[in-house]
């Protein structure tokens, strides 16, 4: 019956409304992606309000590092949205799901019926790489047909399978004819070409049989009804009928499925620079990696994707890729928040007996369970850890007491001792706990704090006082490793003065050390900036041919390459540079030595330094929205146009 306006106008209204309803649950259920939510639903609204109008796979590609989301996000939309028993979920490494089997094959098995609407996710796709390190074509053998399918949703037949199985049942014919005649010559063997299949008697190929995983082709290739087990029964007679029935009838040709909403998904290493890689960070600020991925772009995308595809590969994903930052503090105390509280709700649930945990409680937990770059599965690791085992054994002390239900206890901590302790009353209860990531951030050993703080607040003061604004961190309270560090914004254009300015700031750490202790106690802390410096300043002068050469020096490694190879010539200018920034960061780090102390002083005593105390001590204006440039190039391209009229 046809649709009249109205009824498509109902349609529509309510199908939008459901929409909104999902977002709004969604929202309420992940935290801190609000508008990675509200982009998807917007994706997805023409394929679920409409889908008699899409003639094409809707793909919607979600890139973030891991636990931030983006399974747990495409589960419960297609939960909500009535889709869960029409969800694949595809592990695109190629041995998750059986290896070498075909996306295709895994739809046809699947309750999503040819020509309607279905979710598929390509979960994992950057393992799916089909170009090398090196850049070269990789041979990739399985799940080829998903090119096919993010294309236009329609799947050829495997052509190569169908020539495959015509010539092992021609095979398996002939060897019977062969063996039935007695054959010995090979002008008797030519004889026997055409026709075999249809005059061997099915007992002379009785013992014929194809083994599991060929009959899983044949099923999917054909889209066969039939059970693999039943068709690994048939004889050559029966599969060679129904190949040439499947040849010869252009409407089974080609599978739909054009309706399909894809998500594709994965972790770009290349995107996230460094940040994926240090998984063992626990120290950076959440916000500070917040900040650093909410930067992120689909150019970014793009660039990671062609060192995994090719062009013509990357073209099928389309342009809809929605990038996850990492989670921000407060994500992950809302978090803990709630992980928390389940637990406590439990035990009320199941005792009657009411806790309360303490703010403290809650930033040892932070402090012990956040690791920026792996997202949310330590945080409930932790939780767990740190939470289970105590309610239980505080609620059974509770009882022992003489605690009834519906009175409260209040659970607080002592860091220091390792401690949880329950309060009922006057009474008190502790239960040991291990605060690992505390233990190791703590310094008792002044002088070790003595040599970091002054390292490190060198490395801030001189990156203040020469790019104008506050270092994003500096820490010495370290558990990743035994030094500090400083956190700084980066430039996508960088000057001339940028680059040098960097170098200086490279060299201030071991330029405070001179100051503050001597030559003689330098420490040997400063490998590492001795190496970023150097490598600077050759780039400096090699590279941005900022020196006395405008050419572009370096190692050939083809001997096609045009580039000035007269390396060994630069290495004066660049050690020139070096002791000219050196002496420039000991100029500066006298000039502002009483700010200097203030910072030594206040790292050692706290174990780190806000950006905002520092802006305070130099005068530094507020923090504004991160500048991929730092020199004011519009208004000097204004001036020029003055003067030039």
């Amino acid at each position: 019956m046809k649709t009249t306006n109205n009824q498509l106008r109902a349609h529509i209204s309510e199908r939008s409304a459901q929409l909104r309803h999902i977002a709004a649950e969604l929202k309420t259920e992940l935290f801190g992606i609000d508008d990675i939510i509200d982009r998807v639903i917007d994706t997805i609204r023409a394929w679920y309000v409409l889908p008699d109008v899409i003639n094409r796979p809707v793909i919607v590609n979600l890139w973030g590092l891991t636990g931030t989301g983006k399974t747990q996000l495409i589960r419960s939309l297609s939960k909500k949205l009535g889709f869960y028993d029409r969800l694949i979920e595809v592990q695109m490494d190629g041995y998750s799901n059986g290896g070498g089997v075909s996306i295709g094959s895994m739809l046809s098995d699947s309750a999503i019926a040819e020509g309607t609407p279905g979710i598929l996710v390509l979960d994992e796709f950057q393992r799916f790489r089909t170009v090398d390190y090196d850049g070269r074509e990789r041979k990739v053998e399985h799940y080829m047909d998903v090119w096919g399918l993010l294309s236009d949703g329609k799947l050829p037949p495997n052509i190569g399978f169908l020539g495959e199985m015509e010539r092992r049942l021609a095979e398996a014919a002939y060897r019977d004819e062969h063996k039935r005649l007695g054959m010995k010559s090979d002008a008797d063997e030519e004889d026997v070409v055409v026709g075999l299949l249809a005059r061997t008697p099915r007992n002379d190929l009785s013992k014929f049989a194809l083994p599991p995983y060929q009959a899983q082709d044949f099923k999917a290739t054909l889209k066969l009804k039939e059970s693999i087990m039943e068709i690994m029964t048939w004889s050559p007679q029966d599969l060679h009928s129904r190949l040439v029935a499947f040849m010869q009838d252009p409407h089974a040709w080609e599978t739909d499925y054009s309706k399909l909403l894809i998500f594709v998904c994965g972790n770009l290493d290349e995107m996230y620079a460094d940040a994926a890689s240090r998984v063992e960070d626990c120290d950076t600020d959440a916000d500070v990696f917040h900040a650093m991925t909410r930067k992120l772009s689909l150019i970014d995308v793009k660039r990671a994707l062609s060192e995994r595809f090719k062009p013509e590969q990357i073209a099928r994903l389309g342009n809809n890729h929605v990038v996850y930052p990492s989670l921000n503090r407060s994500t992950y105390q809302m978090l803990i928040e709630v992980a928390v509280r389940g637990y406590l709700q439990e035990i009320e649930a199941s005792s009657g007996l009411r806790f309360e945990v303490t703010d403290a409680v809650r930033a040892q937990i932070y402090a012990n369970s956040v690791f920026p770059t792996q997202g949310t599965r330590p945080v409930f690791s932790s939780v767990h850890g740190l939470m289970s085992a105590p309610l239980v054994e505080f609620t059974l002390w509770a009882l022992e007491q003489g605690a009834t239900p519906g009175q409260e206890l209040i659970i607080d901590v002592d860091p220091d001792a390792g401690l949880l302790i329950s309060r009922w009353g006057h009474r008190i209860h502790t239960v040991p706990v291990t605060f690992e990531i505390s233990r190791l951030r703590q310094r008792p050993d002044p002088d070790m704090r003595a040599i970091l703080a002054v390292h490190e607040a060198g490395h801030g003061l001189i990156y203040a006082l020469l790019f104008k604004q506050a270092p994003l961190e500096i820490r010495i309270n370290m558990a990743t490793f035994s030094g500090g560090y400083n956190s700084f914004n980066a430039l996508k254009v960088k000057t001339r003065g940028n680059l040098l300015d960097a170098v200086c700031v490279a060299l201030a750490g071991r330029a405070a050390e001179e100051m503050v202790f001597g030559k003689d106690a330098l420490s040997s802390g400063s490998e590492f900036d001795l190496k970023l410096a150097t490598q600077q300043m050759a780039a400096f002068i090699r590279h941005a041919a900022f020196g006395e050469r405008i050419s572009h020096v370096d190692v050939s490694t083809e001997a096609g390459e045009n580039i000035n190879t007269d390396v060994a010539s630069t290495n004066p200018e660049i050690e020139a540079g070096l002791q000219k920034q050196y002496e420039r960061a000991q100029g500066l780090l006298v000039a502002n030595k009483a700010i200097y102390l203030q910072m030594v002083n206040e790292l050692i005593k706290m174990g780190q330094l806000e950006p905002q105390q520092i802006r305070e001590w130099l005068g530094l204006p507020q923090q504004q929205a991160h500048k991929d440039a730092l020199e004011p190039f519009e208004a000097r391209l204004r001036e020029f146009e003055r003067r030039a009229a």
